[in-house]
């Protein structure tokens, strides 16, 4: 299939000012540091073996962590030197090279991956570094590669996060999700469950619908 040319990533755009994010998780991996708070999470909110999508998978961490969970996991990473690190840290770990609006049916099951999911993973600010303007229709895919029941783990800054992202205030975040056909089930200040706060947003949504909506 041959897509139309996408809108440059927020990103892409980033350039030389993201190299850092590879590197630096490499060197906490490998001083042992605790990074799995995002795939304990993720893990509480399926059965195990579920069909889980890991969209942004970056260097891998997140999507190789719910494999050693049992999970069947693939990454989609547009970044070739992040898609290169991760296959070189996490060989067990499926990587389909493409952003999410790019990413289709095909192009999962010549990795053997299922074509839905029970689980969609897209934190680590995945979604404030998406082209502008492009963030109702990333959620729209997300939402069309959902399983029935299925439901997306989302996270990111709402201050201090990455100087190339975008600001994301959680009102424009639900009104997005809401015009994706996505609710808002639960919101919390981080990926160990602690409150609301300003500084960090974790979100679990499903397709509207397919459970009740906590308020945003």
């Amino acid at each position: 299939m041959t897509d139309a040319p996408l809108p440059p990533t927020r990103w892409a755009q980033g350039g030389a000012r993201n190299t850092g994010y590879g590197s630096r998780f490499a060197e906490l991996v490998a001083d042992g540091a605790d990074v799995d708070g995002e795939a304990r999470l993720a893990d509480t909110l399926v059965a195990r073996g579920a069909r889980v999508l890991d969209a942004g998978s970056g260097m891998g961490r997140v999507g190789a962590a719910l494999l050693d969970r049992g999970h069947r996991v693939v990454g989609a990473e547009p970044d070739p030197a992040l898609v290169e690190q991760s296959r070189r840290t996490y060989p067990r770990l499926a990587v389909v090279p493409r952003e999410i609006l790019a990413l289709h049916a095909e192009d999962l099951t010549a990795v053997g991956a299922p074509t839905a999911f029970d689980l969609i993973v897209c934190v680590g600010n995945v979604i404030t570094f998406v082209a502008e303007s492009t963030e109702v229709a990333v959620l729209v895919r997300l939402r069309e590669l959902l399983a029935p029941g299925g439901r997306v783990l989302v996270g990111f800054h709402l201050r201090g996060g990455p100087a190339t992202a975008r600001a994301y205030r959680p009102e424009e975040f639900v009104a997005d999700a809401a015009a994706a056909g996505l609710v808002v089930q639960h919101r919390f200040g981080g990926y160990d469950l602690r409150p609301v706060d300003e500084d960090y947003a974790v979100w679990v949504l499903a397709a509207d619908g397919a459970g009740s909506p906590h308020p945003g």
